[in-house]
C-alpha cells in the first residue's frame, strides 16, 4: 500500500466516523422534543430542498471520493 493509499483510507474513516457522531446527535436533539410541531422551515432550505440536506449531501460526497479512488487506481496501475 502506498502512503496515498493509507491517507484516503484515514480520510474515509474519519468521514464515516464524522458521520456517525453527527447522525447521533441529531437523533439523541430529536427524542428529547416534546413539541408536536415542528418549526418554520428556512426560506433557503424550501428553495433548494435537496442541497441543504446532509443525508444527500454525504451521497454525493461519498459519490465523488469513490469516483476519485477508482480513477487514481486506474491510472496508477500498469496494464
Amino acid at each position: 500500500m502506498t502512503m496515498l493509499d493509507i491517507v484516503l483510507m484515514v480520510v474515509g474513516v474519519l468521514v464515516l466516523l464524522g458521520g456517525l457522531l453527527y447522525t447521533l446527535k441529531l437523533g439523541k436533539n430529536t427524542k428529547y422534543q416534546t413539541e408536536g410541531y415542528d418549526t418554520e422551515i428556512n426560506g433557503k432550505v424550501k428553495s433548494h430542498p435537496y442541497m441543504r440536506n446532509p443525508v444527500f449531501l454525504t451521497y454525493i460526497i461519498a459519490a465523488i471520493i469513490t469516483l476519485a479512488f477508482i480513477a487514481y487506481f486506474a491510472l496508477s496501475s500498469r496494464w
